[in-house]
């Protein structure tokens, strides 16, 4: 991580540096709010992300980590709101799979299940390789009962990461009250 982080503060001095001289582009903004996310500065994400959609409007790069920003900060209607913004004018661009998770992350934790489980169940459509997303699929649809559903998606999280223990464990109560 320090290392990455030495090339994160040279990309945020490069991109801060294009600005001072007012030769930003919509790369500039992009690769900067990139560079503070990995590195947790989420209030300046949304402080840069606002500065870049104010010259870029149509920048959905920026969108879309400005959405990552507002949910680390709990302010789940404006990441709501970007990753919507997002997917409606991406629906399968080069971050939608990531968009979707985090817009099913934000149904889960405001317990709207079903919403969650439409938004997972896109994100494992397309980025079938991640094992905490097929958990988290699991997990909603055993929260609203469906547990069959729940069984599939808690088996691919265990294809995927045999050795995934809350998988496992999911897995072993779904099965349990199917049999019920």
């Amino acid at each position: 991580m320090d290392t990455a982080n030495v090339h994160y503060n040279e990309a945020i001095r490069q991109c801060n540096d294009e600005i001072t001289r007012n030769a930003a582009t919509a790369n500039t903004y992009t690769v900067l709010t990139w560079a503070l996310r990995r590195q947790n500065r989420f209030e300046e994400v949304i402080e840069r992300g606002e500065q870049g959609l104010g010259q870029f409007p149509n920048e959905l790069r920026i969108v879309q980590t400005m959405g990552e920003a507002f949910f680390y900060l709990n302010d789940y209607n404006r990441s709501l709101s970007f990753m919507q913004r997002y997917t409606n004018a991406m629906p399968e661009g080069e971050r939608s799979s990531v968009a979707f998770f985090f817009v099913g992350e934000i149904y889960r934790l405001t317990e709207k299940f079903h919403h969650a489980d439409i938004a997972y169940t896109t994100a494992v459509h397309l980025q079938p390789n991640s094992a905490l997303w097929w958990f988290r699929l699991g997990s909603v649809r055993e929260a609203v009962g469906d547990k069959n559903p729940a069984i599939e998606a808690y088996q691919q999280a265990l294809r995927l990461n045999p050795n995934y223990g809350e998988a496992r464990t999911g897995l072993v109560r779904a099965q349990a009250i199917a049999d019920n």
